[in-house]
């Protein structure tokens, strides 16, 4: 699965967040690309500020070879090999290969030297990124010969731009219950051509019926003797799933079990249908031929809007609120929350409980392989890891089934929750929630400390209920945790609704737990700070 950070790479310059200063309308990189006239650069910035990014946009926008090497791994030998490769180049394109090089500043004043005489010849344009003062960091030769610009670490503001942009792309390409088969089109009497999918997880299938829909996700591409992942996103109402007309179907309102093969397959064409039209389609999006697609993982998604609605604006409604609302608000809480005598960890997990058994799911070896590495570059043994692990605590946060107001006889008669009405903290007898008697007492303390409202839900005795990530996460790591989310309506249709006062309840609540410290101090004894 391709890593968070790696789909939400920018690849044009309009998409770079935080540094409009660098990639503005009338910035000099914007221009240099213009004018195909381009210098060799220093990025100087903090991690994580996108100065890799830059160097792959120049070199993508540019039409220009890219090369790259990190300063802590190569040597000397590994630039003279590079820039004997670029000189080659310079003979056939006529434009000098890019050679980025990460930490420069790593590099001593030999391997610095070393790039000299092929930057003052031209054979190649240098992109050193650094996180030191490249005036302390650069020796004065190379500096002389590069313009250094500056990024900026991001704001509060632009990481909410950033997280916002990541959970709506999330929530367009990934957030689906239907997936497009390898052979995905069916045609129907040589008339129309339908899409040919299945579906994944307990979804409310009705709720996808006459309503725009359209494809998105990953797309494995051939280059040469390379793989590479693409996302893409027709981002236009591309198909529709229509309902039988009652007047063929005059007991669909008595109740109708849609066979997710017969009923729920999306109406794609009327038009040429010519054969393997939709693959086309997807090639023409990526500007690639369709023998180059050797794989995809696409899925349909839902494309109303979001809306917000009540008397007084108090609820909203979306695709995908279960469970991108509590991934949203917690994370938010995260970023905001701190305390130097933690290591706070954030994971979110793909192919949610059905899935959980995947490589890149809860029940797999990713979250404790995280945090074995995070202890070992700290120089910690395995008892000191067996440690934190037991001092650790967990908030497992999803979403919560709200009371129906035509239905409240579905919930438990006081162990149900409301929207608006503040965090839901969940449990169970048989464990299906992480929560105990412990874990439920600390996170109270943890929402009164923040001054948010907190309520309760257990299923109905007689009924089955629900699950959460958190008891499968803990098959792995096995720490304290409580199971909380929000209340919401809808739960697996493709438009959920939720109450808007609860998204600041969580994000306030996370904002408090990740502010504490929470240790066991004796045994049985818990001390939060």
């Amino acid at each position: 699965m391709t890593p968070l950070a790696e789909k939400m790479r920018p690849k044009s310059l309009d998409e770079v967040i935080g540094q409009e200063h660098l990639t503005g309308t009338n910035s000099t990189i914007r221009k240099m690309l213009e004018n195909d006239t381009l210098n060799s650069l220093i990025f100087w910035g903090p991690p994580g500020t996108g100065k890799t990014t830059l160097a792959e946009i120049i070199a993508e926008q540019s039409g220009r070879k890219f090369f790259k090497l990190n300063a802590i791994s190569s040597g000397v030998k590994d630039v003279r090999e590079i820039i004997e490769e670029t000189k080659k180049q310079n003979l056939f394109s006529g434009k000098s290969p890019i050679l980025f090089i990460d930490e420069i500043h790593r590099f001593n004043k030999t391997q610095q030297d070393s790039l000299l005489h092929a930057v003052e010849k031209g054979w190649v344009v240098l992109i050193g990124a650094t996180t030191e003062n490249p005036s302390f960091e650069v020796v004065a030769a190379l500096l002389s010969r590069c313009q250094v610009y500056t990024l900026k670490s991001l704001s509060y503001e632009k990481l909410e731009e950033l997280l916002k942009s990541a959970l709506n792309k999330y929530n367009s390409e990934f957030q689906s219950n239907f997936k497009i088969k390898e052979n995905a089109e069916l045609s129907v009497r040589d008339k129309y051509i339908q899409l040919n999918t299945e579906g994944y997880g307990g979804m409310i299938a009705s709720t996808w019926l006459d309503r725009p829909l359209s494809v998105a996700g990953r797309v494995i591409v051939k280059n040469g003797n390379k793989y590479e992942s693409r996302l893409v996103n027709i981002d236009r109402d591309l198909v529709l799933i229509p309902n039988l007309a009652i007047h063929m179907n005059r007991k669909v309102n008595e109740g109708i079990a849609l066979n997710k093969q017969i009923d729920m397959l999306p109406l794609f064409s009327a038009g040429d249908r010519k054969k393997d039209a939709f693959k086309a389609l997807i090639a023409s999006e990526l500007k690639v031929s369709k023998s180059d697609i050797y794989g995809s993982d696409l899925y349909l998604y839902n494309r109303m809007k979001s809306s917000v609605w009540g008397e007084n604006s108090e609820f909203f409604s979306a695709p995908g609120i279960d469970n991108l609302e509590c991934a949203f608000t917690s994370l938010k809480g995260f970023i905001k929350g701190a305390n130097e005598s933690n290591i706070q960890v954030y994971v979110c997990f793909d192919n949610e409980e059905v899935g959980s058994e995947t490589k890149q799911g809860a029940a797999s070896t990713f979250l404790y392989d995280v945090l074995r590495r995070i202890n070992d570059k700290l120089g910690m043994n395995e008892e000191d890891f067996r440690c934190a692990i037991a001092n650790s605590f967990m908030l497992s946060c999803d979403n919560a089934h709200a009371v129906h107001p035509n239905h409240t006889n579905k919930t438990d008669a006081t162990n149900c929750s409301y929207m608006n009405e503040g965090i839901v903290i969940k449990s169970h007898a048989g464990q299906k929630y992480t929560s105990d008697g412990v874990s439920i007492a600390i996170f109270k303390a943890i929402c009164e400390t923040a001054k948010v409202p907190y309520q309760f839900f257990a299923n109905r005795s007689d009924e089955a209920g629900g699950s959460t990530l958190g008891n499968i996460a803990m098959s792995q790591v096995s720490v304290n945790s409580v199971d909380i989310g929000l209340a919401q309506l809808a739960m697996h249709s493709s438009y959920e609704s939720a109450g808007v006062k609860d998204a600041k309840y969580m994000e306030n609540a996370c904002k408090s737990f990740f502010d504490s410290c929470i240790r066991e101090v004796e045994s049985g004894v818990l001390e939060i700070k």
